[in-house]
């Protein structure tokens, strides 16, 4: 099986090699060919390995290939660790990286990077299969530097616009603070268990950890487990985008759509979960770190999706859906739901893509215009962008049927079978979350597809205006926002409609559509029962059972079709219903009324617009202060001190010293004499006197 892994890590990195060094002499058909080449050919065999695995006709593979270093009797290898829980993540990192490719050949054939992009987009399908297939956290963290640095090049890919270099450098410090616990736990890690190596480490782990206590603040113990899951989840904030370091995902949406699809459905934000999946036996072992996770992740889900109801922006409206969706995950896995987390994962990779892609459709078909207030009446000009749309939405929500119920639903019991302490709070939140979801779902459907066509009403006289309060009650920041929040999505392209009215998309558009949405609709259903309450991760994925919150919902599961039926007995479905309705309500019956309500509560309103003011509280404690910082350490370090007086200090003495020497230089003869005799003087002086004194 060695080297069929080999195949699959490699062929998308000779693609994004070939695409990326040669791409000038080969041209554009032959850049695209060979990185989806090597991106189906990993597909292709990741699909084989997941079927060997189920089947029993292959064992789980945990092997080196190659030892980089030994230092200290620590050995750090490249080398692979597959069972079903990563061989689940390959075909499905590989899959939506396919048909992202394959879209992408409609959406940027007119850009001039076409060849760089399809080589950066290969290389994120690289890193992420080099993550999730290792079997060290070395080799994890190469994975997880390595998502960081192309997502970087990504969402900066069109560098001449200047909020596109600003999002890139902001995704890329806010990762840098979760990277630096990450690797705070890896630290604890290897100092603790004497390894990097997954197997070992987690054989070892209680025997490693057992009673261990360290000292952070003076006076107080921590217990060093906890301490190290913590700094390990620190890291899957920071790539999975949680509260308080979730502010880059919105503004990575400056990249071009298919990169948003891959990045936000099954790449760098599904890392975190991901890993903290992977390191169940480890986080099994804190209740401490289980309740820190439920509270992250419950507030990620409830108060990231509030943000999507008040935004206009069509990307950005999905993004928020991420926000959101990646805390749902996040709850899952806090109340030890780690196949639960996994499973949503997957159910959303695909539903997200193709919400992600639906979105860059309408972006084409309305000449590059982003703003959904510019939209409206959509379904008739795009029909198969409305209904793929549709099944996104539908499978986002969590309707009955649709794969995104079966992952939402089972999640959401999860929760409320869970004892830890801070499981009522988590519950509440995905709870009232599952009609946040639906209304700012609907919201965007029927804003897009649905009522009078506004494409050729201008955006202040729109009756439909669904978020607007009056300029004086708008800070510079949501002016800012709404600024950023209808730019183009290229260089070249203009938020004009004089290109004719909407259009349906080419067919490299919509056939990832189609594909994406079959499995949003049916994945689900065929998945369920071995995913969540099987024994498909064995293993892979180690439960206490003091915490086995999916092992009493497994007690009442009797197939998906009875559980479609069930789940129609529960609130969440009809919570999301009624989103829908209430979005239905607003926009389409009474479309007057959202300004209104953003006008009665404007102090709200503000809140939601300027993102809880998290930028600015960021820009005022860490950008401003780390910037004053600076220019004190400048004014007195740099300019008083070195250059005031050590630089310049030194030569105004030397200047000064020859200042007086020059005065006693008069050119005299007989005053040359005279101090050559004081000097005569004075030193047989000393040879006198100075014997006296011994």
């Amino acid at each position: 099986m060695q080297n069929t892994l080999l195949t699959i890590v490699l062929a998308p990195l000779f693609g994004a090699l070939i695409a990326g060094l040669l791409g000038r002499k080969i041209g554009r058909v032959m850049s695209h060919t060979v990185t989806i080449l090597g991106v189906a050919i990993a597909c292709g065999l990741s699909i084989h390995v997941l079927q060997q695995l189920i089947s029993g006709e292959a064992q789980n593979f945990y092997g080196n290939v190659y030892t980089w270093l030994v230092s200290d009797g620590v050995q750090m290898n490249v080398g692979f660790m597959v069972d079903r829980l990563t061989a689940l993540m390959m075909v499905v990192v590989t899959f939506v990286s396919l048909c992202v490719h394959v879209y992408t050949i409609g959406y940027m054939h007119d850009d001039p990077g076409y060849q760089r992009f399809f080589a950066y987009i290969s290389l994120f399908t690289f890193s992420m299969l080099m993550l999730v297939m290792s079997n060290n956290f070395m080799q994890l963290f190469f994975g997880w530097e390595a998502v960081g640095v192309v997502s970087y090049l990504l969402i900066g890919f069109w560098y001449t616009r200047p909020t596109a270099i600003f999002a890139n450098l902001k995704a890329f410090l806010v990762n840098r603070v979760g990277d630096f616990g990450f690797v705070l736990g890896i630290a604890a890690v290897l100092y603790y268990t004497g390894s990097l190596d997954y197997r070992t480490v987690f054989d070892h782990a209680h025997q490693a950890f057992a009673g261990k206590t360290m000292e952070i603040i003076p006076g107080v113990q921590w217990m060093a487990i906890t301490v190290t899951c913590i700094c390990l989840f620190v890291g899957a904030m920071g790539k999975s985008a949680q509260m308080p370091l979730h502010v880059w995902l919105p503004d990575s949406m400056e990249g071009p759509t298919p990169i948003s699809a891959l990045i936000h459905a099954a790449t760098m934000v599904t890392a975190g979960i991901f890993m903290v999946a992977r390191m169940s036996p480890l986080f099994e072992m804190s209740e401490a770190a289980l309740n820190t996770i439920l509270i992250i992740g419950a507030s990620t889900a409830f108060f990231m999706g509030l943000l999507g109801m008040v935004n206009n922006d069509i990307k950005r409206v999905v993004a928020y859906s991420t926000l959101s969706q990646l805390g749902y995950m996040t709850v899952a896995l806090g109340v030890s739901a780690y196949s639960g987390a996994i499973f949503h994962l997957m159910t959303h990779a695909f539903f997200k893509a193709l919400l992600f892609l639906a979105a860059g459709s309408v972006i084409i078909g309305m000449h590059h215009e982003q703003d959904m207030r510019k939209m409206g009446g959509l379904k008739k000009y795009m029909p198969i962008t409305y209904w793929t749309s549709l099944i996104g939405s539908l499978a986002l929500i969590g309707f009955p049927g649709t794969s995104g119920f079966f992952s939402k639903d089972a999640l959401i019991e999860a929760v409320g079978q869970s004892h830890l302490p801070a499981a009522t709070y988590a519950y509440w939140c995905v709870f009232i979350g599952v009609f946040v979801t639906a209304f700012y779902s609907f919201r965007l459907v029927f804003m897009t597809f649905h009522g009078p066509e506004r494409f050729a009403i201008h955006h202040e006289a729109d009756p439909a205006e669904a978020t607007t309060i009056p300029d004086a009650t708008k800070t510079h920041a949501s002016k800012v926002h709404d600024s950023h929040a209808t730019h183009v999505d290229d260089d070249h392209a203009h938020s004009d409609h004089h290109g004719g009215p909407p259009h349906e998309s080419p067919w490299v558009v919509t056939v990832p559509l189609i594909l994406l949405a079959i499995p949003s609709l049916l994945i689900g259903w065929l998945t369920i029962q071995p995913i969540l309450f099987g024994d498909y991760f064995g293993a892979a994925i180690h439960v206490e059972e003091a915490h086995n919150v999916l092992g009493e919902l497994a007690r009442e599961f009797h197939g998906s079709g009875e559980f479609v039926i069930d789940g129609l007995k529960h609130a969440p479905v009809w919570m999301a219903l009624f989103g829908v309705f209430v979005a239905w309500w607003l926009y389409i019956k009474k479309p007057e009324l959202p300004a209104r309500i953003a006008t009665t509560f404007a102090p709200l309103y503000k809140l939601f617009v300027n993102k809880f003011y998290f930028d600015e509280i960021y820009f005022a404690v860490f950008a401003k202060g780390s910037r004053n910082l600076g220019t004190a350490l400048w004014t007195v370090g740099d300019a008083g001190l070195i250059d005031g007086v050590i630089v310049n200090g030194s030569a105004r003495s030397i200047g000064w010293f020859a200042s007086i020497v020059r005065g006693i230089q008069t050119g005299r003869l007989y005053g040359y004499a005279f101090a050559m005799i004081i000097g005569l003087a004075a030193m047989l002086g000393w040879f006198v006197v100075w014997p006296l004194f011994k």
